[in-house]
């Protein structure tokens, strides 16, 4: 039987490693020598707790934390969903280059590196309301792509660019989890009402036109995903093959997340949610992912800006893991709740 592109990624999931209980425990061990109540900084612990299982570390560290941008453009814009040229995804890019954007701001305030990948930008993928946005060929190697991106991180936040892309990514939800259009459309970087309009009826053209496609959520992806949501998938994979805890941004990060967790739900055990994102249906994604956003700011910008806030988070919870005075070396007397 031939081999087909999907095949090495289905194959990668018996082989997802687990998470490290040694490591939790000896994470627990110290946690319950601190000088605080138990269980008093609330999910700070259980970040600390989480680093060291996708660490496999008794001792987690932060100490090259990263957070990956994938920028792609899509050809469902032409269907005027968008409040944005496709042309500013490339001009964002330049942004992001020269320092000049949120995320640049958030991750030099945090000492983290910013890695941002462009992903075709001259050739946006096919409009999903005609035919599939990628072969899987193209898809299959844009998660490839995603998969060698992301090395030399021991906490990877990911992030997104791409005019349009909150339309394919509600069209995978909509595919995924059923409903109609206007339950998974939100006004991404702020269409109006008639943009919404045709957003949602973008959304219902490419749900009908490729929604046979449920029973393979790696189809659906190629059908109706762009390429930087098939990099972050890709992305995903190679973190927790190598260990490494990820933050998941906000709405299109968690479209990737989505398609794992229907090939299988424990591919996204090694992954947090850094926020809630303002993008109305992202509260309902978080919960059919079983994610708990640690932020809830009322941000809906993108580009991994809320994964670099959750660094900064968990850069202060490993401080007070790592740092504070035991009982015994303050000379505290412990036990007391």
């Amino acid at each position: 039987m031939t081999a087909r592109p999907f095949d090495d990624f289905r194959a990668l999931l018996p082989l997802l490693p687990e998470a490290s209980e040694v490591s939790v425990a000896a994470v627990r061990a110290r946690d319950a020598r601190l000088t605080k109540p138990a269980g008093s900084l609330g999910r700070l612990e259980e970040i600390v707790e989480f680093l060291a299982a996708w660490q496999a570390k008794a001792q987690p560290t932060v100490e090259r934390p990263t957070v990956a941008v994938f920028a792609a453009n899509h050809g469902v814009a032409a269907q005027g969903v968008s409040a944005w040229p496709s042309s500013v995804t490339r001009q964002m890019v330049t942004n992001f280059g020269a320092g000049g954007a949120a995320i640049n701001q958030i991750c030099g305030a945090y000492g983290a590196g910013l890695k941002v990948f462009e992903l075709a930008l001259d050739i946006p993928t096919r409009d999903i309301t005609q035919e599939p946005a990628m072969t899987e060929a193209e898809c299959a190697a844009t998660i490839a792509f995603g998969m060698e991106a992301i090395s030399g991180a021991d906490l990877l936040g990911l992030g997104e660019m791409g005019v349009a892309n909150t339309t394919s990514a509600a069209a995978l939800y909509c595919a995924l989890y059923g409903g109609r259009a206007q339950d998974w459309v939100g006004r991404g970087a702020g269409v109006d009402d008639a943009g919404l309009a045709r957003k949602i009826a973008a959304v219902e053209r490419a749900v009908a036109l490729h929604g046979a496609h449920r029973d393979d959520p790696l189809e659906l992806l190629r059908r109706l995903g762009g390429r930087e949501i098939a990099a972050l998938a890709g992305a995903i994979l190679a973190a927790r093959m190598e260990r490494v805890p990820v933050l998941l941004d906000g709405y299109v990060v968690c479209a990737a997340a989505a398609v794992l967790q229907a090939l299988d739900p424990a591919t996204l055990d090694h992954c947090m949610a850094a926020h809630l994102s303002a993008e109305g249906a992202h509260g309902d994604v978080l919960r059919r992912l079983g994610k708990k956003p640690l932020l809830d700011l009322g941000m809906r910008l993108g580009e991994g800006s809320g994964a670099g806030l959750a660094i900064g988070v968990a850069q202060a919870a490993l401080a007070c893991w790592r740092d504070m005075a035991t009982f015994e070396s303050a000379g505290v007397s412990g036990g007391a709740a």
